[in-house]
């Protein structure tokens, strides 16, 4: 009889949210299937680090307190931090269609059902689903992990269900907090380019907005090239809102912590999610939501860049179609694993392999 290398299990965390907790002997992933199928937490087992950023907001249930009308409002009070995935539209509320498309869209404020396909052996898997009810679309995600690799996969699909062609932006949000975000973390990729969005600016903006560079520097205020390679410790602040893309070969991202020794690798469908949006929220921005206390950054395969549905469609025109019926597939791949924090990434697979 195989021994159960690998478990699922039905837990409650604060506040009452129930959790799908995913575990391999490397890693412990918790997702929380009424709230949007979020990734709260990746939890690099050896060390207990987990590379989730936590809101001091906490966690809170969909239908606890009383929601703001306006969508963005809503969408940010109930932001626990971690993982969202966001479809059919991103960022400020737009029109389209007839009805408005809420803020970061419908996917990442529903509940989504679930469905625990192997709960324990040598592999585990739980599929997670929703039917947004704004646009007629539907998503499918399937969450597998294995014994022998530090790492979840991510297997999706999102189905047009309506008799005529929806236009859609498709994107993952994970945002990265304290203790792994650090002065101590180092960003590499296999990106070529970075634009700064020229919509967002501030006095603790580094960056030029508007402009393109090659990575990994983006052009500074002061006129001397910006590395993003790093980053500010607790004790500065930072505000960062670019794009990256022009991927070598297919796309991926590392993360090495050289102080807890701990790398996160991630890596994704090249053909569906083309741009990686870069955010870093480092104690820059006053009032709701953040207040000057939030030290954060993210970075999101998405399909489509800038912000907003229409927005894009009217711009960069990246945003994708589906006639009636029609699907699209993508794949993404989370790891964790030991490192140095000094050694060259060369390419992280989609089968979770990080190759130095």
């Amino acid at each position: 009889m195989t021994s159960p290398h690998c478990t699922i299990e039905l837990t409650t965390l604060e506040g009452g949210m129930r959790a799908v907790r995913m575990q391999n002997p490397f890693m412990t992933v918790d997702v929380l299937p009424d709230k949007g199928a979020d990734i709260y937490a990746t939890v690099h087992r050896r060390t207990g680090v987990d590379a989730m950023w936590k809101s001091p907001l906490g966690l809170r249930g969909l239908s606890e307190g009383w929601a703001s009308p306006q969508s963005e409002v809503a969408w940010l009070e109930h932001y626990e931090g971690g993982w969202q995935e966001l479809l059919p539209h991103t960022g400020p509320p737009e029109t389209y269609k007839g009805v408005e498309l809420s803020f970061h869209g419908e996917s990442s404020m529903l509940p989504w059902r679930f469905e625990i396909v192997k709960d324990a052996g040598d592999e585990i898997e739980a599929v997670f689903s929703v039917r947004l009810f704004r646009s007629p679309f539907t998503i499918r995600r399937r969450m597998v992990m294995d014994a022998a690799t530090s790492c979840v996969r991510l297997i999706e699909q999102v189905t047009n269900e309506a008799g005529e062609p929806m236009d859609f932006v498709w994107g993952h949000h994970p945002a990265y907090g304290a203790p792994f975000l650090s002065e101590h973390l180092q960003l590499q990729t296999n990106a070529r380019t970075v634009y700064t969005d020229p919509g967002y600016d501030s006095e603790w903006c580094r960056a030029v907005p508007g402009a393109t560079t090659q990575w990994p520097f983006a052009q500074g205020k002061d006129g001397r090239p910006l590395d993003l390679r790093g980053f500010v410790s607790q004790r500065e602040r930072n505000f960062f809102m670019g794009y990256l893309s022009d991927f070598d070969g297919p796309p991926w991202y590392a993360l090495l912590n050289r102080q807890l020794k701990v790398g996160v690798g991630v890596a994704w469908s090249g053909e569906v999610f083309k741009h990686l949006w870069f955010w870093q929220e480092m104690r820059a921005s006053t009032g709701f939501p953040f207040y000057g206390r939030t030290y954060t950054m993210a970075l999101e395969p998405h399909t489509s860049y800038p912000h907003g549905l229409v927005n894009v469609m009217n711009t960069t025109r990246t945003h994708r179609t589906l006639g009636p019926g029609e699907s699209l597939d993508a794949a993404l791949t989370f790891a964790m694993f030991d490192c140095t924090g000094d050694e060259t990434i060369q390419r992280v697979g989609l089968d979770g392999s990080v190759v130095r």
